[in-house]
């Protein structure tokens, strides 16, 4: 009788835990940041994030957002080169807060899959949230007006 009951509840005890686990990721993906503004037209806001991302993020990414050579192939280690950030790359086809999120907690769950190994550190310690807006507003400053327009409409629909 006390077996019986244990085998029906072992499967639901399970599958409860497996509900909590993807509940918490999608929090956790989608914790908010309140007065995060990344405005490629606010001429201060992209100037002080040119000066950031040359600081931070050239050295790696490139002084005109190029990347780095065959960024996407695997390096002889397995992970990936740092991507373009101009219109050649993929950059903007993500929304701001997966980008956000990725410079603030670099390329690791929810951004990434689980085991996955990247280059890419995380600047939350070192980078405030407004100046990582201001990387993001200078890096989308560089795009051109259609990709501008597609990638702040692939943000609204984040929201």
């Amino acid at each position: 009788m006390v077996m019986k009951k244990t085998s029906r509840l072992l499967p639901r005890l399970v599958m409860a835990a497996g509900v909590a686990v993807v509940v918490a990721s999608l929090l956790v993906q989608w914790r908010s940041t309140p007065g995060i503004v990344a405005d490629p037209g606010d001429v201060a806001q992209v100037a002080a994030g040119e000066e950031i991302y040359q600081e931070n993020c050239a050295s790696c990414h490139g002084t005109h957002l190029q990347g780095q050579p065959d960024w996407q192939k695997p390096m002889p280690n397995g992970r990936m080169p740092a991507p373009p950030h101009d219109q050649s790359g993929h950059t903007w086809h993500h929304p701001d807060r997966l980008l956000f999120d990725i410079i603030r907690d670099g390329m690791v769950p929810p951004q990434a899959p689980p085991g996955y190994e990247s280059d890419m550190p995380a600047f939350g310690e070192r980078l405030g949230d407004d100046d990582i807006a201001a990387v993001l507003a200078f890096i989308k400053s560089r795009w051109p007006q259609k990709i501008r327009d597609w990638q702040a409409e692939k943000t609204r629909q984040a929201r």
